[in-house]
């Protein structure tokens, strides 16, 4: 292993609550970046949808503060994403749907989304009634596709062209995760 790799492999990864000071941090990430590069890779067939303003924003993400199914991604003690989850419906049915996003491109690929959504992953079993966890994404993402598949995720699900980017058809994939009955 590399000195450098070991570096970062040794930082401290953290998920933690959100509060009121992250969210001109969250802001800044979500609307006033232009051109984010974290977006050309979260359903970037989409389109940047989130143009709303600072007290907009805030509006919206000011009752999810204390839901607990959003959350920071620390690492070292610095924000550098967030993670997120909702229960699929019917409530109490135990299926629940994850995300994580890294904003930083000079943060991808040294396990800091692999280490928080791994903590995650653990917390939403932990705090929730849920069975199985899914993640969605497609089939241009694989870099997220391989972090589910090294945490224990399977292909559950993928629908054949359902994406249109870039003037070309993707895959929608869905990945699964069922809670171990040991836990």
């Amino acid at each position: 292993m590399t000195t450098s790799l070991r570096r970062v492999m040794s930082q401290q990864v953290d998920v933690i609550p959100l509060v009121e000071e992250d969210l001109i941090w969250l802001w800044h990430w979500n609307v006033e970046v232009p051109d984010a590069a974290w977006k050309k890779w979260d359903g970037p067939y989409f389109g940047d949808v989130d143009s709303r303003d600072y007290y907009e924003f805030c509006a919206d993400w000011r009752p999810r503060l204390q839901s607990g199914d959003r959350a920071l991604v620390t690492v070292e003690g610095h924000r550098c994403g967030f993670v997120n989850r909702f229960e699929e419906p019917p409530a109490g049915g135990g299926w629940w749907e994850l995300g994580v996003v890294i904003f930083d491109p000079e943060l991808w690929g040294q396990g800091i989304g692999t280490r928080a959504l791994s903590s995650w992953v653990r917390q939403t079993f932990r705090e929730t009634d849920a069975h199985v966890l899914t993640m969605t994404t497609w089939s241009g993402n694989e870099r997220m596709m391989r972090c589910a598949t090294g945490l224990g995720f399977s292909e559950c699900g993928r629908v054949p062209g359902a994406r249109l980017w870039q003037g070309r058809r993707w895959d929608s994939v869905t990945m699964s995760l069922v809670r171990d009955p040991r836990l």
